[in-house]
């Protein structure tokens, strides 16, 4: 499972509760894909924010300061892999 960051993308920040059901694939996501994600891209900034209480949510910042982002809400570890994965292109 590689996944590369190139082209526009400058930057990836994952929001996330440290104890929410809600957050939990997200935990899981962190736990199993991180590391392999940064051994892929070890420059690329990948930020990771936990806050008690928030919904979960990635944003991704692109050339020119614009930015996307997507609820992570409920999502299995895959879903989050997946959601990242439709970001990044």
């Amino acid at each position: 499972m590689a996944v590369r960051f190139s082209g526009a993308l400058k930057e990836l920040r994952i929001h996330l509760c440290q104890t929410s059901s809600q957050s939990a694939g997200v935990r899981e996501f962190i736990q199993k894909h991180y590391v392999s994600i940064k051994k892929d891209n070890p420059n690329f900034p990948m930020l990771i924010r936990e806050c008690s209480g928030i919904q979960p949510r990635v944003w991704a910042r692109y050339d020119k300061g614009s930015e996307k982002s997507a609820a992570l809400t409920n999502l299995s570890s895959n879903d989050v892999l997946s959601t990242i994965k439709q970001l990044i292109k």
